[in-house]
């Protein structure tokens, strides 16, 4: 009976009796006085004989978990990113599980804002995160789980985005790093630049996506929610094709003590073969952008770049297209041999051009 506070929660909550039942009701603050003012006018209303159980119904409080299940009910068929908001929620969920709904206010969002940022998040990844909230708070009123008015008053700013960073390793570089590999790091290493997949595809990556047969490999589920084909060069094959396929473990790259995908343990060897070849600066992710940069500047259009990282907007790959200065060049000499007569000249030699491969 009275005031408390549940786990992981500011809010107070009030606990009383009536017509021999007990019932537990949040009083939507975190101010101890105002909460005990709510209590006391409850407690007024129960003893005259004025609080009647309809109104728990219609103060009915839901868990921000049991938004999140309708949630991702909802999305099943219905999401391209089902998947991805799923990997997104289950974060949310470790930090706002048990959490009444009614217990969400501007400076909790902010917190989380700070808490992630703080975690080493980048602006773009905690944007995401609360773009998420947003679509599930907005879906908790038409489905009458939160009021219009509580919702209102929630103002979700999103963080400035700088994503100009783009850190990638030249040719010298790249085959310092992978002489300084592990064994077992090598080929994830050698797949990460020659497909430009995220590092999570590589890590999940079973042998049934990949057909060595015709060349390619099949992504189901990425992160937008797109299928995603990406072509086996030579150097990708010979890999492959030099790992010891188990029939008991579906994964291409797998911790042979555990058998399942590698994970922490990844990230130690890499910072030791980034420290062995000298590099500095340099993350996982941008091997995703050593790939991207080297198929830019050995002349590969934007398009394809595009669609082989798997990039939704156009926008995200024009980044790389400093990298290609030579382009407008190239066009501008192509309108000089029209104007000329000498264009058919011109096209020959420049299929007589290669690309290095990495």
């Amino acid at each position: 009976m009275g005031l408390f506070k549940r786990k992981d929660s500011d809010v107070y909550w009030m606990s009383f009796s009536c017509d021999g039942r007990q019932y537990r009701l949040s009083t939507r603050t975190e101010d101890e006085k105002i909460a005990k003012k709510i209590y006391g006018i409850v407690k007024a209303k129960v003893a005259l004989g004025q609080w009647v159980p309809e109104e728990r119904e219609q103060r009915r409080e839901y868990t921000f978990r049991e938004l999140a299940d309708k949630y991702l009910d909802w999305c099943k068929g219905r999401q391209r990113s089902e998947a991805w908001k799923g990997y997104i929620i289950k974060q949310l969920l470790e930090k706002f599980g048990s959490m009444e709904l009614s217990e969400f206010n501007t400076y909790k969002l902010e917190q989380f804002q700070s808490e992630r940022l703080k975690g080493g998040n980048k602006p773009a990844t905690v944007n995401r995160l609360l773009a998420v909230f947003a679509h599930m708070f907005t879906k908790a009123v038409d489905w009458s789980m939160m009021n219009k008015e509580t919702v209102a008053n929630i103002k979700i700013k999103m963080l400035p985005e700088n994503n100009k960073r783009l850190r990638y390793l030249s040719k010298e570089e790249i085959q310092k790093l992978i002489t300084s590999c592990d064994p077992h790091l090598k080929p994830i290493v050698i797949t990460a630049l020659n497909t430009g997949m995220r590092k999570s595809e590589i890590l999940n990556l079973k042998w049934e996506q990949a057909d060595l047969r015709h060349g390619f490999i099949l992504l189901d589920i990425t992160k937008n929610g797109e299928r995603r084909e990406i072509p086996i060069n030579e150097t990708l094959r010979g890999i492959l094709q030099g790992i010891t396929r188990r029939l008991d473990i579906p994964y291409v790259f797998y911790n042979p003590i555990t058998g399942k995908p590698y994970t922490k343990d990844l990230k130690r060897s890499f910072q030791t073969a980034l420290k062995k070849a000298g590099i500095k600066d340099f993350k996982f992710h941008d091997l995703r952008h050593t790939f991207a940069s080297h198929l830019v500047m050995a002349g590969v259009d934007l398009t394809t770049v595009k669609e082989l990282l798997g990039h939704k907007d156009i926008k995200m790959t024009l980044r790389y297209a400093h990298l290609a200065p030579s382009h407008k060049v190239k066009a501008v000499d192509i309108l000089d041999c029209t104007l000329t007569g000498n264009y058919h000249d011109f096209i020959t030699v420049n299929r007589r051009q290669t690309v290095v491969s990495l």
